[in-house]
């Protein structure tokens, strides 16, 4: 689990379609190694200890969804993974019961050591930790979370713009006990996810109808136990995503409601995805030729970014610039004043 960060960085180019996923066989007998490794401390891990690092990866992930993934909280958050979470991987434990919760509990933060690199633009680091995490999931069975971090690296795939992979990796997501064991919050959140795969690769009907599967899910929400990690899942958030899919299918004005919709509906401490989500509708409203409405909604998205560290949301005041670039030379133009303003956004970050 010790990724030497500088290494990967510089000599590793991220390319998802490299990307080989351990084969059937390997999924299977993940957990029998895992029970049969020997322990290298005499600690006996604890279900005190469990729930320490389940506290830890909830401290984290709302940590990520204030702040983003860049900056002191993933570093420290590595640093938690390399010693603590190693050691107690290392150790003895009580029962099977105990090993897969912590074996689970470590996956869960693994995966958001590859999310928040995935959120500040260190793909080739993300993609690593994401392997991780789906490593640890199988080891512990615990089918839905590698089901989730799947589609992770399904959104990372349709980010950078190589559908294909997003469609094979989002399949993987939603097949088998990695769908029907989840819980209603997780189905949505990885179904919409292979919505937006599939409308990355232009399959309107199926991307189409993944939504609306993806939109049921989520009204039975609640219904039974969650884990934690999806809490921050809801209507905000299925909006987000859904008016992402409608843009990739160029359903413009379909996008826009949908991401107004998201504005209107997401809390106070979901800072960086509401910057994102205000950053995507000011990019569909200037497609629709709104350039006074985009501006606006674009300082909003400035404004919002207020101490969030996220390679995403400042990716979005990078292609607000060049979409503004016809009006910038308008002096005293709305246009140019937030041009100004996301140079010095740019500039801080």
């Amino acid at each position: 689990m010790d990724i030497d960060r500088r290494r990967v960085l510089v000599g590793s180019a991220y390319s998802v379609a490299g990307l080989a996923l351990p084969s059937e066989a390997w999924w299977e007998e993940a957990a029998e190694r895992a029970r049969a490794r020997k322990a290298l401390s005499t600690h006996t891990v604890t279900a005190q200890d469990v729930e320490s690092v389940r506290e830890m990866a909830a401290f984290f992930s709302r940590r990520d969804q204030q702040r983003g993934g860049r900056g002191v909280g993933r570093t420290a958050l590595v640093a938690y993974l390399r010693t603590e979470i190693a050691d107690y991987l290392n150790s003895r434990f009580p029962s099977e019961e105990v090993r897969r919760a912590m074996t689970s509990a470590a996956g869960e933060l693994a995966y958001l050591a590859g999310w928040t690199a995935f959120d500040a633009g260190e793909h080739p680091v993300a993609l690593r930790w994401f392997t991780v995490a789906t490593q640890l999931a199988e080891e512990a069975r615990d089918a839905p979370l590698a089901g989730h971090v799947l589609r992770a690296m399904a959104h990372q795939a349709v980010d950078l713009k190589q559908p294909g992979q997003a469609v094979r990796l989002a399949a993987d997501s939603i097949s088998g006990k990695r769908y029907t064991e989840a819980s209603w919050r997780e189905k949505a959140l990885i179904g919409v996810v292979h919505a937006r795969s599939l409308a990355a690769d232009n399959r309107r009907k199926e991307a189409v109808a993944a939504l609306a599967q993806a939109e049921r899910d989520l009204s039975r929400a609640g219904e039974g136990d969650e884990p934690g990690r999806v809490w921050f899942f809801g209507e905000a958030s299925l909006a987000h995503e859904t008016a992402a899919a409608l843009r990739d299918l160029g359903d413009l004005k379909g996008a826009e409601r949908q991401f107004r919709h998201s504005v209107r509906t997401r809390r106070a401490q979901f800072a960086r995805t509401h910057s994102v989500t205000l950053g995507y509708l000011g990019a569909v409203q200037v497609q629709q030729g709104q350039v006074e409405a985009a501006c606006d909604t674009w300082g909003q998205a400035l404004d919002a970014m207020t101490g969030v560290q996220s390679g995403r949301a400042r990716e979005t005041v990078v292609q607000m610039r060049r979409a503004l670039s016809p009006f910038r030379g308008r002096g005293g133009s709305p246009a140019a004043e937030l041009d100004a303003k996301a140079r010095a956004v740019l500039d801080v970050g």
